[in-house]
């Protein structure tokens, strides 16, 4: 089993962020200051086309740390970040940014290249989560879940049906074609987002994604306006239902 290596460490508002690598995965992982030596890990995957250091993945990661006091890991995906890209991954950003330039549905080739990388990130994010479980601070007992939206539930959702070690889960939008019959193997406590006017994903889908999965606790939360304009109060939502799956009080707000 590979270890984890840490690179770099900061610190600052009651939150520690190590750099990482796995291998040749580059992550952080962002921890309390202070605490207890034990406390649950979250999981978090970005978005395409960001990074696992991507203000809004780095907001949610510091808001679960200082109001739940848990851990958070995020990994660059691979053509991510840190991560050099295929001549598969220039191929399909390439056909994605032609089709987007001529206006034209863009879900087919994100669904297609989004199943791709999920294909190589979900042994990344257990091999990662192996090494994270080997520290004193988390330990192998302690309990794990994951928060991705978009991208990174198009990750999360065949990552979370392919290893128990995760018992809660937040998801955002996507397309349900690749994902639905995954999600029908989940069953674990699951929490999802939805824009109503999201110009790229269609409501239905994403209603459909939501029904399929398995889980006999499921909560989805709907809000008014386009793809990339979710409420930052979701962020308190999601850390509120994870204390409650996770097990720590949650001091954010609405």
């Amino acid at each position: 089993m590979q270890s984890v290596q840490f690179t770099a460490e900061t610190s600052s508002n009651g939150v520690v962020e190590h750099d990482f690598t796995v291998g040749d995965v580059p992550g952080v992982l962002w921890s309390p200051v202070s605490g207890p030596d034990r406390a649950p890990l979250v999981l978090m995957g970005h978005g395409g086309g960001t990074h696992k250091r991507w203000p809004a993945t780095t907001g949610r990661a510091h808001l679960l740390v200082t109001g739940c006091g848990f851990h958070v890991a995020c990994i660059d995906a691979p053509g991510h970040g840190d991560r050099p890209r295929t001549a598969h991954d220039e191929r399909e950003i390439a056909v994605l940014l032609q089709t987007r330039a001529a206006g034209e549905p863009e879900g087919p080739i994100v669904v297609r290249y989004n199943a791709h990388l999920a294909e190589r990130a979900v042994p990344e994010w257990q091999a990662t989560l192996d090494a994270l479980q080997e520290l004193p601070e988390i330990g192998a007992e302690g309990p794990v879940g994951y928060f991705g939206l978009n991208m990174g539930t198009a990750i999360g959702v065949p990552l979370t049906a392919a290893d128990p070690r995760i018992t809660a889960a937040v998801f955002g939008p996507h397309w349900p074609d690749a994902l639905a019959g995954t999600a029908r193997q989940i069953g674990v406590p699951v929490e999802c987002v939805l824009q109503w006017d999201d110009e790229h994903i269609p409501r239905e889908s994403g209603l459909a994604l939501f029904d399929a999965f398995a889980s006999k606790e499921k909560t989805l939360h709907v809000n008014a306006g386009r793809h990339k304009k979710l409420p930052r109060s979701e962020a308190d939502g999601a850390a509120r239902f994870f204390a409650r799956h996770l097990g720590r009080a949650a001091t954010a707000t609405a």
